[in-house]
């Protein structure tokens, strides 16, 4: 299963919006075939597995399926991996957990059992629901997991107040927040962000087969159609107006545009990750200004910040989340360190609240 795992994690940037599946058929400890998520429309983790096993030349009767999630028992873009592991006549199938797809939710396993398949579920579940935290957040709280990241100063510091940011972090830093953002489906950012530094929001810096959606969220539709963000790749524009030329001349670059006002004027984030969450995005990368990125967890819209700290000190200037002050220690949110790692010069932190 550990095996399986691996393998899953090779489809870390290309399986979405289906889950990152790895499979691994074996026999009496050999292992016969090998195979993991491929994307959108092609074979799920179960019928590589079963290919690679046959283009081996391996007998798969009586053999046993490793499987990082529940098998599918439904037709989508592809048929039910749960057809071909019985038509191979396997023994035995476990399964790291079930699927928390509602068109398979058990249902996979009891077809197999149905068919006389000793099947387990169970081993390494943790670790499985962690590879596809979006996906689960999708299916059980109709909402991506969404990932905050910031790059900041040891005195928690992301920039001057004259605007310059680039670069606090270390290049190494920064090719590892691109890896980040080449697993998301989606990268968020705001109007503030893209005015100050007219970033790109792509993935540039390590290799991959997809581009994540752009998410930009404009409440007034005040960006610039020639902005950066706009050169390349899906973008998603939301705001909280009804500015009819504004968006014309914004789809005339190609960018998708959408409101979802809050009472207040601004764009009602939750409704936002909602409505990712209908299209089919499983994670959120979020790589905003302080005052986006606090009104994100104000309103509870963040369930892990991926900090960067640079070791140097910057003083008097902008900070990390615009968040209320408070009369109480008592009323800080507190979150777990998942894990605390060195990037090149700097210390990456991923801390957690909510689920996990």
């Amino acid at each position: 299963m550990r095996r399986a795992l691996e393998l899953a994690a090779r489809a870390m940037n290309h399986a979405t919006p289906n889950p990152r599946v790895g499979c691994v058929i074996a026999r009496d400890g050999r292992i016969l075939g090998e195979g993991y998520t491929q994307p959108p429309g092609f074979n799920h983790a179960e019928i590589e597995a079963l290919l690679d096993a046959r283009r081996n030349g391996h007998d798969l009767h009586g053999a046993a399926a490793f499987v990082s999630l529940e098998p599918c028992s439904h037709f989508g873009r592809t048929p039910p991996c749960v057809t071909a592991l019985i038509e191979a006549r396997l023994a035995r199938v476990v399964a790291a957990v079930e699927d928390p797809n509602p068109q398979v939710a058990g249902r996979g396993l009891e077809a197999l059992r149905a068919s006389g398949v000793d099947v387990r579920c169970g081993l390494l579940a943790a670790e499985a629901t962690e590879m596809n935290i979006g996906f689960f957040s999708r299916m059980n709280r109709g909402r991506p997991w969404v990932r905050l990241k910031i790059a900041a100063s040891l005195d928690g510091r992301t920039a001057l107040y004259s605007g310059p940011s680039q670069w606090i972090t270390s290049a190494a830093a920064r090719t590892d927040g691109h890896a980040w953002r080449a697993r998301a489906c989606a990268v968020l950012t705001g109007i503030g962000t893209v005015a100050a530094d007219n970033p790109q929001m792509n993935v540039r810096l390590v290799p991959t087969t997809r581009q994540p959606l752009k998410v930009l969220v404009d409440s007034r539709l005040d960006v610039d159609p020639q902005a950066r963000i706009f050169g390349d790749g899906e973008v998603l524009v939301v705001g909280a107006v009804d500015d009819a030329p504004r968006a014309a001349r914004l789809r005339e670059v190609g960018a998708e545009v959408i409101a979802l006002p809050n009472g207040q004027g601004k764009v009602d984030l939750p409704a936002l990750l909602k409505e990712l969450a209908r299209r089919g995005v499983n994670e959120v990368h979020g790589e905003a200004g302080f005052k986006l990125n606090g009104s994100l967890v104000r309103e509870g819209c963040v369930d892990e910040l991926l900090v960067y700290l640079a070791p140097m000190l910057i003083g008097d200037a902008t900070g990390m989340l615009n968040l209320p002050a408070l009369s109480d220690l008592a009323q800080a949110q507190r979150l777990l360190f998942r894990e605390v790692t060195q990037v090149g010069e700097d210390v990456r932190i991923l801390a957690r609240w909510g689920l996990g």
